[in-house]
């Protein structure tokens, strides 16, 4: 057997594996949520700062995110909010279908990170017309944008995409 075929995977086993991160993700991503609007109360108590560690500092501080990554198409039309939903439910599906076929553990887990960041964020849409973004980090005076677990598990899956499509040998 070449090496090739060992490093691919059955279609199912692939999927599988996706999947179960894709719910660990979207339960972590949802809890966390919970925690921060019910446990907390963040919209009501306002920044939290967590810790700073030399320049780097870590913040709780409430987002409504009305638009797609980083507040993009963010509007406040009537149908925004669902259309946003249905767009990332119709990637959701495209990346279903592409975790089915995917050719190593290392997609798969990547696949399995989007749809279930996708997949959390859509939830957030349909409940409350917005993303719920709570995590502000900072360092040597920059600021990123706030964000959740699941735009994080989102990001996380597509730089593994975006450097298995260029280093990963055909």
């Amino acid at each position: 057997m070449s090496a090739t075929a060992t490093a691919t995977l059955p279609s199912r086993a692939g999927l599988r594996l996706g999947l179960i991160l894709a719910v660990l993700l979207l339960l972590a991503d949802q809890a966390s949520k919970w925690w921060i609007l019910d446990g907390v109360r963040l919209p009501e108590v306002g920044n939290i700062p967590l810790f700073e560690v030399g320049p780097f500092g870590l913040d709780l501080t409430m987002v409504w995110n009305r638009g797609v990554t980083f507040g993009l198409l963010s509007g406040d039309g009537p149908l925004n909010h669902l259309l946003l939903a249905l767009l990332a439910v119709a990637i959701a599906g495209f990346l279903l279908r592409w975790l089915w076929r995917a050719e190593t553990r290392l997609v798969a887990v990547a696949l399995g990170a989007v749809i279930g960041g996708a997949v959390g964020n859509v939830i957030d849409r349909l409940r409350f017309g917005a993303v719920v973004d709570f995590i502000h980090a900072h360092a040597w005076g920059w600021s990123w944008y706030v964000f959740n677990i699941a735009d994080a598990a989102i990001v996380c899956g597509v730089a593994v995409l975006l450097a298995d499509a260029i280093f990963r040998k055909p």
